[in-house]
């Protein structure tokens, strides 16, 4: 759910805050249209809801050392290693760089690359190619085709510090290893409808230790996806406006660091994959169809630690998936906090912060199980803990999920009961009785005090 009920408004201004917080980056926007014009988003960082790319010279010319040629692909044709191609004002693609350790820039500002709605606008299948202050525009329109801003077939490639709009698919890593993404925005067609009729803004395929950092991606139909990839890093970046932020198929031994997924369907949706990492990530106000922060779909033996869930229908919702481990989160604001199904009973979750979701968990399992096998719990707002000895640490058990809260939840009719005596001391008993072993979870230790700050998520004036 976006949070209305007591979370002040201030969520949408920190979802663009997030989005064009990186304010330093050159290349920062939200979403842009034809011209290169942002579309009405605003923040409280200085950048105006006009801020533009930049106009978009009709002509131009690209040239190696200092000689003009008349199309790109001719220059590149005329490049040897360790030349760089200069692109200065507007030229036209498809064009294919083949030749190894080149450099393609652009030079006086961006160099513009039009694809003219044909194909894939810049290809590279050479080692070694280093893209650089590129705007690369207007793919052609076939998601089944593979169109994309930018394909990489060549090892070691990197592409940074450019943009690329009015694209299918925006950048295609396409099996390749030690891919470098950095500073570079991607805004994909916001007029292709439905979302899954348009491409994803990063295509990873049979990639491996790829770097993907302080990226932006609006407008497409997955951020970043990953199919059979493994070792990738992606950090600090910045998706919205999505179908799913990131989408793990198939993908092993990746990472995420400190990025941030607002209003999007999903912000992280992991789906049979293994040894992932979610550290220090936030998942802002992600609602619709399926409306989850982090979603984990057969995932096993992964970690999400030190990320901030807040505002969405399901913080983490968790199906089919064993052996992971929740840690240090803030799951706030949700309608339900933690979700489990699908036999997902063999979770380790310690050290949370569960603070003013509708539900804290939601456990449609048939057994009891405990989060916490160490000697520490998580924090449950509302709850009341008995800390007698003052070490932190509550001496009864607290029951975030049981049958009257599973039975509240699957059949809405017997809401209508939630009230009564009767339902309450069942719930009482079912939180603070050991002899109480109804299917559900159980926090053996729950702690007195959080362990992670919501208070910035409010406004002053509803705290």
């Amino acid at each position: 759910m976006t949070v209305t009920r007591s979370a002040a408004a201030v969520f949408a201004v920190l979802a663009v805050a997030a989005a064009v917080g990186l304010a330093a980056v050159p290349v920062v926007v939200p979403a842009a249209d034809d011209t290169g014009r942002s579309t009405g988003v605003t923040s409280d960082s200085g950048v105006p809801a006009d801020y533009e790319f930049g106009s978009i010279p009709k002509t131009g010319h690209a040239s190696v050392d200092g000689t003009r040629y008349p199309t790109l692909q001719a220059a590149l044709t005329a490049a040897a290693p360790g030349d760089t191609v200069y692109i200065t004002g507007t030229v036209t693609g498809p064009a294919t760089v083949d030749t190894p350790n080149v450099t393609v820039a652009g030079r006086d500002g961006f160099g513009v690359v039009t694809g003219r709605e044909r194909g894939t606008v810049l290809r590279v299948t050479a080692p070694n190619v280093t893209l650089t202050r590129l705007w690369v525009r207007d793919s052609g329109r076939q998601a089944s085709a593979n169109d994309a801003g930018i394909w990489l077939a060549g090892h070691n490639a990197t592409v940074r510090d450019s943009r690329l709009t009015q694209v299918t698919f925006g950048i295609w890593v396409n099996g390749v290893t030690d891919a470098r993404i950095a500073n570079t925005t991607i805004v994909g067609r916001e007029r292709v409808q439905p979302v899954s009729n348009r491409g994803n803004g990063i295509q990873l395929w049979r990639a491996t230790d790829a770097v993907i950092e302080n990226v932006r991606v609006t407008d497409a139909r997955d951020g970043i996806y990953f199919s059979w990839s493994s070792g990738v890093l992606v950090r600090d970046t910045t998706l919205w406006d999505l179908r799913y932020g990131v989408h793990y198929m198939y993908s092993d031994r990746c990472r995420l660091v400190n990025n941030t997924a607002v209003g999007n369907d999903v912000g992280y949706a992991l789906m049979l994959s293994q040894n992932l990492t979610l550290t220090g990530n936030r998942a802002i106000n992600n609602t619709g169809r399926s409306g989850h922060g982090v979603l984990l779909k057969s995932v096993d033996r992964s970690t999400l630690r030190d990320n901030h869930l807040v505002g969405n229908d399901n913080g983490v919702f968790v199906y089919n998936s064993l052996d992971n481990t929740l840690r240090g989160n803030l799951v706030a604001g949700n309608d339900v906090g933690v979700h489990l199904t699908a036999g997902s009973t063999d979770e380790r979750v310690v050290g949370n912060t569960f603070y003013d979701n509708d539900a804290a968990v939601l456990a449609v399992i048939n057994e009891r199980v405990a989060w916490n096998a160490s000697g520490r719990g998580n924090y449950w707002g509302g709850a009341r803990v008995r800390d007698i000895d003052h070490d932190g640490i509550g001496e009864t058990r607290y029951r975030p999920a049981g049958v009257v809260q599973r039975l509240a939840r699957t059949r809405p009719a017997a809401r209508v009961y939630a009230t009564s005596p009767a339902v309450r001391a069942l719930q009482l008993a079912e939180r603070t009785l050991p002899v109480v072993d109804t299917p559900g979870v159980v926090d053996h230790r729950p702690l007195a005090e959080p362990t992670a700050n919501w208070t910035h998520y409010y406004d002053d004036t509803t705290r």
